[in-house]
């Protein structure tokens, strides 16, 4: 047979496999094997899993050449074949398509869908297994789409606010009635528990409506003068365009937060998600988009550009980008702060957190409990307001340590879209890796584990909780932020000490203590208590409220997002003097003449 023949040939019996859902390795015409579609492409991501779980883009040219490079000689695949393997595809997984989402998706959109850049893919922690596809901006999709958010927002920001508040209830109400589905994709993708994806969801709601009344409060104080005839009031107007830059483990909370407020102000909006949840990132623009189109509205008004530091550094550069709101790691948003700083930009951060639970001799032990577990195991331990230090007085700790550990045995582990679980994976597999890291550090530095401690043997990103005592307050361990379920324990004599022992941590996100005395209490929360943004009494860290201004001090950033008057962070002020005399007097009295 010659070549052309062989060739042809060939192609055909690949074909013929594709149909069927298998993977043909052939060399020079022979058959050397068959695999079902899916085993190849989880063969083909545990060579190349790259760091954070970013997808890598293979083409079938790249696939012949890694299996050259391994076991077989060339590889054939149809597309169709190839796309079987994605959660997305199977009927289990349909109500994905609910939320216009299908195998490949447009990473772009500012009033139309597009993206030509890299092309990532979405894994699920659970299983490690593919969801779908979605193709990232190029930085000149990035300037486009900058470009069109600016002159949206001419058209914005003569809205009247009582009408802009209007346009973010119509949003909220898009979320209530897509709440389910939204929440499964946030536990799919981010790997938190169902109901926490939707209570996730909800959040967004909760400032929607908050947003709603706050459209028709906003505004400056009427000042007295001290010249007659004159007034003065302070101005406060839309700062223009709010760059906004979130994290993995809340993927719509957190621009729930800053999009309702800042559209309500009279902003418009450019999201970057995180890399690792693109599709949670293309379903919620999609919602919020047809909420614009139906009002006429440029859909511009809420940009959205997934990619990865290549867009988020463009962000904190451009002098457009009025005002950048980040939310991530101490480090990533150190530098994003001086590279706004560098342009005198304005700056939200809202970065990690180091928290503790202080429980004194007269606490009530019935709410330590599972306050404790909640604050430490929730989300596995990927909140930035988890509960990483429990500090007990010496005449609890080992009461407390064993009913916290009785309680851990009884956390309900599995799929994280089953209602009933309460503890799912960790997102990456790097963060497993940073939890072993962790674990054996804590070792080292003195600490015994009492529960958990190991990777568990099932598929997806499990591990289990926690909990690490005999460290001492200021093991380096101990002082390190590590994003995933571990408990320090520590003992404690004196209120002087575990007051100072909360505060000389590098952040200043949430601290909680359980107490009866009321004396302790208002000292907790006066000048000489606590030094974090949020101070709990009675409650664990983590579960704030939208009604609150969130965030925290030191290396947490200093920034406050939600409610409270945080809303003036995305407006700018004037201080204004009207003269409608027919003299002009001067302030202090001064006379020139």
């Amino acid at each position: 047979m010659d070549q052309s023949n062989k060739a042809g040939a060939t192609r055909r019996t690949n074909q013929d496999a594709a149909q069927r859902g298998y993977f043909r390795f052939s060399c020079d015409g022979n058959i050397l094997q068959e695999l079902p579609c899916s085993e190849v492409d989880v063969a083909l991501r545990s060579l190349y899993q790259p760091p954070m779980q970013r997808c890598l883009t293979l083409t079938f040219a790249r696939h012949n050449r890694l299996l050259l490079r391994n076991k077989f000689a060339s590889a054939h695949c149809q597309q169709s074949a190839a796309m079987s393997g994605l959660l997305i595809n199977q009927p289990k997984y349909s109500w994905l398509k609910e939320l216009g989402l299908s195998e490949d998706n447009p990473g772009v959109y500012n009033g139309s869908w597009g993206g030509s850049g890299e092309v990532i893919t979405s894994y699920c922690p659970a299983n490690n297994e593919p969801i779908a596809r979605v193709t990232q901006a190029t930085m000149a999709e990035y300037e486009e789409t900058v470009q069109k958010t600016k002159e949206a927002w001419k058209i914005w920001a003569d809205i009247p606010a009582p009408k802009r508040g209007e346009i973010v209830r119509q949003i909220g109400d898009a979320l209530r009635k897509k709440i389910n589905v939204l929440g499964s994709l946030v536990s799919l993708e981010m790997g938190k528990i169902y109901v926490e994806g939707v209570g996730e969801v909800q959040e967004y709601v909760d400032v929607c409506d908050y947003a709603v009344g706050l459209s028709r409060m906003i505004g400056g104080p009427m000042l007295p003068s001290e010249r007659p005839g004159h007034a003065l009031i302070e101005q406060w107007n839309p700062v223009g365009l709010v760059g906004i830059i979130t994290a993995f483990n809340f993927p719509v909370a957190v621009y729930g937060w800053n999009n309702a407020i800042a559209l309500t102000c009279g902003n418009v909006c450019l999201w970057k998600g995180a890399p690792t949840t693109p599709l949670t990132s293309v379903a919620v623009s999609k919602i919020v988009a047809e909420v614009l189109e139906r009002n006429n509205l440029p859909g511009a008004i809420c940009s959205m550009t997934c990619g990865g530091a290549d867009i988020g550094s463009a962000m904190a550069k451009d002098e457009r980008v009025d005002l950048v709101s980040f939310t991530g790691s101490t480090n990533v948003g150190k530098m994003v702060a001086m590279t706004v700083q560098d342009r005198f930009g304005r700056k939200l951060l809202e970065l990690g957190g180091n928290n503790a639970i202080i429980v004194f001799e007269d606490a009530d032990l019935n709410l330590v409990v599972p306050a404790s577990v909640f604050a430490a195991v929730g989300t596995a331990g990927q909140r930035c307001t988890t509960t990483r230090r429990l500090m007990l007085h010496e005449s609890v700790h080992d009461t407390v340590v064993e009913r916290v550990a009785k309680a851990y045995k009884q956390v309900r582990i599995g799929d994280p879209w089953d209602p009933t679980t309460l503890y799912g994976p960790l997102h990456t597999k790097q963060a497993v890796d940073q939890y072993l890291a962790a674990i054996e550090q804590a070792k080292q530095q003195g600490g015994t584990v009492v529960y958990g401690g190991k990777v568990m043997d099932r598929p997806g990103n499990y591990v289990e909780p926690t909990i690490i005592t005999g460290l001492a307050h200021d093991a380096p361990i101990v002082h390190t932020e590590t994003f995933v379920p571990i408990l320090y324990v520590l003992k404690f004599k004196t209120e002087e000490e575990a007051f100072a022992w909360n505060n000389e941590v590098q952040q200043g996100l949430s601290s909680s203590i359980f107490t009866k005395d009321m004396g302790r209490v208002f000292r907790w929360l006066g000048p000489k208590g606590s030094d974090c943004g949020i101070v709990n009494v009675n409650i664990p860290t983590s579960g704030a409220e939208i009604g609150g201004a969130f965030g925290g001090e030191k290396h947490t950033g200093g920034g406050r997002e939600s409610g409270s008057d945080s809303w003036k962070q995305y407006m700018r002020r004037s201080t204004c003097t009207i003269n409608y005399s027919k003299d002009l007097p001067l302030a202090q009295g001064i006379k020139f003449e």
